[in-house]
C-alpha cells in the first residue's frame, strides 16, 4: 500500500479519492459511497477533537455490526484517537471493568448495548467517588449513543453536525490504533496493542495473494461483527484498502442472510464455521451462492464435513484460514494454496514466518506437531498499559496454539495450548466462569473446560462439586452465570460430580473432563 498509509483512517481517504462513487456501505435502508463514508468519519473526527478527544486517548465502542461503527471505528482514527471496540453482549460489569482498565474518554454505544453501558458507566462515576481501585478510570468517560440519547449523554448524530475538519493526523505507524481484549490463561483478558503498522501491514499482506482477493469490483458480506479482528480488519479493513463494498447484515439468520447475499449480488463470503453448520440445513442452497466466488471462513476450526457438504451442495470453494487477534488477524489461508485441502488451513500470507517448535523452542522434526510460532510486520506491539508480553527481540511471538505441516508446507491445527474454550470465534476464558460459578456459597469446586458443539465449535462444560449436605443444579449454575456473564461465556454442559479428578501433584485433571474423543486426539498428538 506504500508508505504513505500511516494511519489506518489514511485507508479511506486514498478509497474515497480513486472510487468517490462506489457503493461502500450498503444496508437495505441507504447505500453510502466511499466520498460519503468519508466525509462523515471527518465530521466525527472534528466533533471528537472538539469535545476534548487528545491524540492517544481511547474510546470504547460498543456497537453492533452498522455504519455506525465503521464511521465511530475510523472516526477516532483520524481524531487521532485508539479504538476499542468491546463485545455488544457483555454485562455492566464486564463492561465496566473493560472500560475502566483501558481508561476511555468516551464511550460510543448503540442497541443491544446502551442499557448495560449506561450501567457501566454509572458504576464507573460512583467508583470515582472513593478510589479508582481496580478500574484504572480516572474521570467519567462521555457517553455517545446511536439513538435516544438521555440529557446527560451525546446523540450521535450531533457529531456530524459540525461543518470543521479535523486536524492532521499525527499518529500512524508504530503508533496504537486498536486495544481488542483477547485470549490469556488468566480469567481477566488483556487488551492486545494493534498498531497502525500491523493493521495496514496484514491488509498488505493478504491483497498481495494472486489473484487478489478482493477488488474494488466486490461485495463483501458484512454479518460478522466489526467488535471482533476478523470483522474489523479481514471484512471492514479489506473493503477500506481495495474499494470493495460491504453489506451490513447485523445479525446473522440463515434463511435471511443468504437472502441478502442474493439480493445485494454478495461476490465474498466472511462468515465462521458456526454459519456454514447453519447453512448445511437450507435447501437450494447452490441458488443462493451463485454469484459468490468464494466462502471465507475463520475464528475457529471448520469442520471437514461441514466444508464438503456447502462445497458439494453450494457450488463454492471454502477457503480456510487461522489468524489471532495479535496478528492483525490472517497468519494462514487455504487461498495463498495451490490447492485448498480439507482440514488445512493453508499456508502463510506473504511477509508473515511460520515456525513450529517444541517446548524448548526448537524446530520440531518435519511432520509433527509443534507450538505455532509466528513473525512478520502485523505482530502486536504487546499487551495493554505496558508493551509486555508482545514478540520476542528476534520479533517472533509464540502463539499457544499447536498445528503440523505436511510435504507441501500447508498448515493443519492440532489443539492449543492455551486452555480456553473459543465459541463462535469469541474467546472464555475458563477461570472467569469458575469464579463467578464459586460465588454460589453451596459450591466447593469447580472446573470449567471447552467440549466440541456442531454450532458454536465448542462449548463451555462445568463440573461442579457441591458443599457437603448441599444440593445444586445445572440449572441453578447457568441461571446464575446469565446474571453475571454474556451469554456466549455460561455454560450449555453442567455436571454436578462427588469430586474432581486430579493428577498426582494435586492439580485438576482438566482433560479427564473433557469429551473422550477430544482427550484421545490430543494424546495422539503428545498434549494431553
Amino acid at each position: 500500500m506504500g508508505p504513505s498509509v500511516r494511519n489506518v483512517a489514511d485507508l479511506l481517504t486514498r478509497t474515497a479519492q480513486r472510487f468517490p462513487d462506489h457503493r461502500a456501505l450498503i444496508t437495505d435502508e441507504q447505500t453510502l459511497t466511499w466520498s460519503q463514508v468519508d466525509a462523515a468519519v471527518s465530521r466525527v473526527a472534528a466533533s471528537l477533537q472538539q469535545r476534548g478527544l487528545r491524540p492517544g486517548q481511547r474510546v470504547a465502542i460498543v456497537l453492533p455490526t452498522s455504519q455506525e461503527f465503521v464511521t465511530a471505528y475510523l472516526g477516532v482514527l483520524r481524531a487521532d484517537g485508539v479504538a476499542v471496540p468491546l463485545n455488544t453482549a457483555y454485562t455492566a460489569g464486564e463492561l465496566a471493568r473493560l472500560i475502566g482498565r483501558s481508561e476511555a474518554f468516551a464511550v460510543v454505544a448503540g442497541d443491544p448495548a446502551v442499557v448495560p453501558v449506561r450501567q457501566a458507566v454509572a458504576g464507573i462515576a460512583d467508583a470515582l467517588t472513593g478510589a479508582p481501585g481496580e478500574l484504572g478510570q480516572r474521570s467519567v468517560p462521555l457517553l455517545v449513543v446511536t439513538d435516544g440519547a438521555l440529557p446527560n449523554e451525546i446523540a450521535y448524530t450531533s457529531l456530524l453536525d459540525t461543518d470543521d475538519s479535523p486536524r492532521p493526523t499525527t499518529r500512524g505507524d508504530e503508533d496504537a490504533a486498536a486495544l481488542l481484549f483477547t485470549s490469556g490463561a488468566s480469567a481477566d483478558p488483556r487488551a492486545a496493542m494493534l498498531s497502525h503498522r500491523a493493521l495496514v501491514s496484514n491488509l498488505d499482506q493478504v491483497l498481495a495473494l494472486q489473484p487478489p482477493p478482493v477488488t474494488e469490483t466486490d461485495v463483501l458480506l458484512g454479518v460478522l461483527p466489526m467488535f471482533h479482528v476478523y470483522g474489523l480488519n479481514t471484512v471492514l479493513g479489506q473493503a477500506l484498502a481495495s474499494g470493495a463494498a460491504v453489506v451490513i447484515e447485523p445479525r446473522f439468520d440463515p434463511e435471511q442472510t443468504l437472502a441478502t447475499v442474493v439480493r445485494h449480488g454478495v461476490t465474498v463470503v466472511p462468515v465462521a464455521p458456526p454459519m456454514l453448520v447453519a447453512w448445511t440445513e437450507v435447501d437450494d442452497l447452490a441458488a443462493a451462492l451463485t454469484g459468490v466466488r468464494y466462502i471465507a471462513s475463520g475464528a475457529a476450526a471448520l469442520p471437514v464435513p461441514v466444508q464438503q457438504d456447502i462445497e458439494a451442495r453450494g457450488g463454492v470453494t471454502v477457503h480456510q484460514g487461522y489468524g489471532l487477534t495479535e496478528a492483525a488477524p490472517v497468519v494462514s489461508t487455504t487461498y495463498a494454496s495451490p490447492t485448498p485441502k480439507p482440514g488445512s488451513v493453508g499456508r502463510p500470507v506473504p511477509g508473515t514466518e511460520v515456525m513450529l517448535v517444541d517446548d524448548d523452542g526448537h524446530p520440531v522434526d518435519e511432520g509433527d506437531p509443534g507450538e505455532v510460532v509466528v513473525r512478520g510486520p502485523n505482530l502486536f506491539s504487546g499487551y495493554w498499559p505496558g508493551d509486555v508480553e508482545g514478540p520476542d527481540p528476534g520479533g517472533w511471538w509464540r502463539t499457544g496454539d499447536v498445528a503440523y505441516a505436511d510435504a507441501d508446507g500447508d498448515l493443519f491445527l492440532v489443539d492449543r495450548i492455551k486452555d480456553l474454550v473459543i465459541v463462535n470465534g469469541f474467546n472464555v476464558y475458563p477461570r472467569e466462569v469458575e469464579e463467578v460459578i464459586l460465588q454460589d456459597p453451596r459450591i466447593s469446586e469447580v472446573a470449567v473446560v471447552s467440549v466440541p458443539d456442531r454450532r458454536s465449535g465448542e462449548a463451555v462444560k462445568a463440573v461442579v462439586v457441591p458443599r457437603r449436605g448441599e444440593t445444586v443444579t445445572a440449572e441453578d449454575v447457568v441461571g446464575h452465570c446469565r446474571q453475571q456473564l454474556a451469554r456466549f461465556k455460561c455454560p450449555t454442559v453442567v455436571e454436578v460430580a462427588p469430586a474432581l479428578p486430579r493428577t498426582a501433584t494435586g492439580k485438576i485433571a482438566k482433560g479427564r473432563l473433557r469429551d473422550p474423543g477430544r482427550v484421545a486426539e490430543k494424546k495422539r498428538a503428545g498434549l494431553a
